[in-house]
């Protein structure tokens, strides 16, 4: 007697194919979705263009999408804002550390407002590319949303609902609710820092350089004396707000360029990394890295907390000036 065909309803068929629908989106993604966070991803110059392109459907005869721009608009603003961060760490931090006073060290910052503070010159070096590397990170992060979305939530699968109810059925319900909660991309520890710089360095142009128009109607008399003058006011909550400027500014800024340059370790090495020459390769790299953005957050720390924010209150008419501006912000 032939034996009887199996059925295509039985039990461990139905719970393959929902495992299958199921499966996290994230091993088909491309490698440029690594890009999509800000200051995040490593060079997709390198890449060749059929892997650097395939996630999103092409824009005109170059068949790149629209994340494949955002990118480099994410990349590029980060380097146009570098600039204007390499004068500042200079005017902030080497310029009193080796002068040791204000007085001296304000004809310099002085000069270099030349270079960035005109009308044309800040927007361009500093407004449009925070705006622009913040806009297109965030976009990024929709747009890859709504790609894993449709790639886990689509239903061209014949019977994929029923599927996805039968197998909820025999599952507990957080289970289910974890797997589909992963349309999100990746949020790793460049993220998370851009988003905090990002809210750091807003009250930090804010009181330096908005508030100052508006109360004053002029900034020309905001240097590193209206520093020392804040921090003089109001010392514990001064340090700590500089101490978080700096450290996640710099250790977002470093490990950003660095994965921008590809030097920088993919994200989880090392629970993914079991080869060991790769893995001891990454781990100096992982060093390399961090030592550099602790070490250019401790020379930043040694000008601006060491020496201009020891400097004392303005006196005078300046301190009358800057308790103004000081006074309108609450502070």
């Amino acid at each position: 007697m032939a034996p009887k065909p199996a059925s295509l309803d039985h039990k461990e068929s139905q719970e393959t194919l929902v495992s299958l629908a199921q499966l996290d989106p994230s091993p088909i993604d491309s490698p440029e979705e690594e890009l999509s966070e800000p200051l995040e991803g490593s060079s997709s110059a390198t890449m060749p263009p059929s892997r650097a392109t395939a996630s999103s459907p092409g824009l005109g005869s170059s068949g790149h999408g629209p994340i494949f721009y955002l990118t480099r608009i994410q990349r590029y603003s980060s380097y146009t804002f570098t600039f204007f961060a390499g004068l500042h760490f200079a005017n902030t931090s080497l310029i009193p550390l080796v002068y040791r006073s204000v007085p001296y060290s304000e004809p310099f910052l002085l000069m270099t407002r030349e270079l960035y503070q005109t009308r044309l010159t800040e927007p361009l070096l500093v407004g449009i590319p925070i705006l622009a590397h913040v806009a297109s990170g965030i976009t990024i992060r929709l747009l890859r949303r709504s790609q894993n979305k449709k790639r886990y939530h689509g239903d061209s699968s014949p019977g994929f609902w029923e599927l996805v109810r039968s197998k909820t059925a025999l599952s507990s319900s957080s289970t289910s609710h974890s797997s589909f909660s992963r349309i999100w991309p990746s949020f790793n520890n460049i993220a998370a820092s851009g988003y905090v710089f990002t809210i750091l360095i807003t009250s930090h142009i804010a009181m330096n350089r908005i508030l100052p128009l508006v109360v004053d109607g002029d900034s020309s008399n905001i240097g590193l004396a209206y520093v020392a003058h804040g921090f003089a006011r109001h010392a514990p909550s001064a340090y700590v707000a500089y101490a978080l400027l700096l450290s996640v500014g710099t250790g977002h800024m470093v490990w950003g360029m660095a994965r921008w340059l590809n030097m920088a370790p993919p994200a989880n090495w090392k629970k993914t990394t079991f080869d060991k020459p790769t893995r001891s390769r990454r781990r100096r790299a992982w060093w390399t890295i961090n030592a550099v953005a602790i070490s250019l957050a401790a020379v930043w720390a040694a000008g601006g907390l060491g020496v201009v924010a020891r400097a004392g209150p303005s006196q005078g008419w300046l301190a009358t000036v800057y308790n103004s501006i000081y006074e309108y912000a609450g502070r």
